[in-house]
């Protein structure tokens, strides 16, 4: 018997494409190249922190630290690459002192059972406090020399940003592991029911130590790519990015009660904010009101995520 297809699990697909097509009569701009490929970017600092909200969420958790960790992250890795090493060195620094912020928040929630909301919480402002003490709460630049560390953020490869490749090679790793590797299935599982994960010879706190710290190091990938792109550092970087990144991930179809999304419908969630974000620029919206369209895009996926388990 021939399988019956339920549209509610294509809504994502479908609004986008409904966005795609309303937005491409309403402004002249949008389908130019030069505008698709900003917006593309654009979306590659929220599409790689969305990248590892996923995995926080489907195991029933959140990240609330994603912007302060960024912010960090970029701040360290400018002010490492000023003091004179080379550019390669200050990436894998950077990328190693934001996955060890996120190992930090995964073993107080693991081990201390801890909420992850309280946790993420605290870290906001001990991560954004460091940042301004190590800036002297000033923005850094990056020093004339290092052009092969703002080709990160600023470069093209057969006219594609840079950034773009960065985000997809991500998405596909991430991808790859949560479906392919038995790691994948602990996520799922502990999203589904922790205990009985457990109780079926799984660590969970080892493995919720490692999804937070690859939160963080998506996180600190993503600061490199902005500090790269500004050729600057700022002190307040990354301030209500976790916002985004939890609306990509719940847009996708990700239930905040974990246990179930995939990292593809994710991927949609990050283009279709993106995408909306660009049309409400170029039909001149106001921000304030833009964040009023977000908030209630949000409230739309969270009560046709509460339909999908009727």
């Amino acid at each position: 018997m021939k399988k019956k297809i339920n549209l509610r699990n294509y809504m994502v697909f479908i609004a986008f494409v409904l966005l795609f097509i309303v937005l491409s009569f309403l402004s002249p701009a949008f389908l130019t190249s030069d505008n698709l490929l900003l917006v593309l970017r654009q979306i590659s600092i929220n599409g790689l922190i969305a990248a590892g909200m996923t995995y926080v969420i489907l195991t029933g958790g959140i990240d609330l630290s994603v912007g302060s960790i960024l912010g960090f992250s970029s701040m360290s890795a400018v002010l490492i690459l000023n003091s004179g090493v080379p550019s390669v060195i200050a990436i894998i620094a950077a990328l190693a002192i934001g996955t060890a912020l996120g190992l930090f928040n995964g073993f107080f929630i693991a081990k201390f059972k801890l909420q992850p909301f309280i946790v993420t919480l605290a870290t906001v402002s001990i991560i954004r406090g460091l940042t301004l003490v190590i800036s002297n709460s000033m923005p850094v630049s990056v020093r004339n020399g290092a052009q092969d560390y703002l080709n990160i953020g600023q470069g093209y490869f057969l006219g594609i940003p840079i950034p773009v490749y960065v985000l997809i090679i991500v998405f596909l790793l991430f991808w790859f592991i949560l479906m392919k590797l038995p790691f994948g299935k602990k996520i799922y599982s502990i999203g589904g029911n922790e205990e009985v994960a457990r109780l079926s010879g799984i660590n969970t706190d080892r493995t919720k130590i490692i999804i937070y710290g690859m939160i963080g190091f998506t996180c600190a990938l993503a600061g490199v790519i902005l500090s790269a792109r500004l050729g600057s550092a700022s002190p307040q970087a990354g301030t209500g990015y976790e916002l985004d990144a939890i609306a990509a991930v719940v847009i996708g179809g990700t239930t905040l009660a974990g246990g179930k999304g995939s990292i593809s419908a994710t991927f949609i969630g990050v283009l279709l904010i993106g995408i909306l974000s660009n049309g409400l620029n170029l039909l001149g919206i106001q921000s304030e009101y833009q964040n009023i369209v977000k908030g209630a895009v949000i409230l739309l996926a969270v009560l046709i995520d509460t339909f999908k388990k009727e």
